[in-house]
């Protein structure tokens, strides 16, 4: 067995509904403009052709409920309110219909943004990193099982800041569908069981400061919660 210079890392995971054991984290995919209106709001064109992806790390994972502290660099901390994809099967090169069977669970999630660092970063055509893999920034509530959910569509989604609704819009609004993402996501990428897809968020996005209490949910799934605390 391997010995370490120092502790290894940490296992992140998200609890399922109904299941004692949790489910682990092994990579966080993001993806970008997949609401029209909220392509619109942020001054880009839609790409209808294909999605398009950035990561965030295990780490960034954070549980619904946590109080998250305003993060460094950055003044303009934004909300971005997702219906978060929970791969439970090896997919490879999958076809829609395959990358829809492989999904194991549907949760909601929050996409916090240093906007100001991302807006940068885009002006200069670099990475978004800085502006998007940011510590605490994947908060994630308990997961549901697909065939409790039922199909992705119909269902509303919404976000609200200290009581105020600021998101609020539908899951049939995505631009490219959750059994398309996963079907052009796997020409990419070897997906496994704990890789999560965070599918885009709808307009109305908009900055928080400490103290704030941001709330959210996605019909038929556990709602979501976060409070920004002061800065470290």
């Amino acid at each position: 067995m391997s010995q370490y210079l120092f502790d290894a890392p940490k296992v992140y995971s998200v609890p399922v509904a109904g299941e004692t054991a949790a489910y682990p984290v092994h990579r966080i995919f993001c993806v970008g403009r997949n609401y029209a209106a909220h392509a619109a709001e942020m001054g880009v064109e839609v790409d209808r052709e294909a999605p398009f992806y950035f990561t965030k790390s295990p780490a960034a994972t954070l549980a619904s409920g946590a109080t998250l502290p305003y993060p460094p660099g950055t003044e303009n901390f934004h909300y971005e309110m997702e219906l978060v994809i929970a791969i439970g099967a090896p997919v490879f090169r999958c076809s829609v219909d395959e990358g829809a069977a492989a999904i194991y669970a549907y949760g909601c999630g929050l996409d916090m943004t240093r906007r100001d660092l991302q807006l940068v970063a885009r002006s200069k055509q670099r990475p978004w990193d800085l502006g998007k893999d940011v510590e605490g920034s994947a908060v994630f509530a308990p997961l549901t099982k697909s065939a409790a959910f039922g199909a992705p569509g119909p269902q509303r989604i919404h976000l609200e800041v200290n009581g105020e609704v600021r998101q609020d819009a539908h899951i049939s609004d995505l631009i490219h569908s959750v059994a398309e993402i996963v079907a052009d996501l796997s020409k990419f990428y070897h997906l496994q069981p704990g890789d999560l897809i965070m599918t885009g968020t709808p307009a109305g996005v908009g900055p928080v400061v400490p103290g704030d209490q941001i709330t959210g949910g996605i019909d038929g799934l556990d709602p979501i919660a976060l409070t920004i605390g002061n800065p470290e």
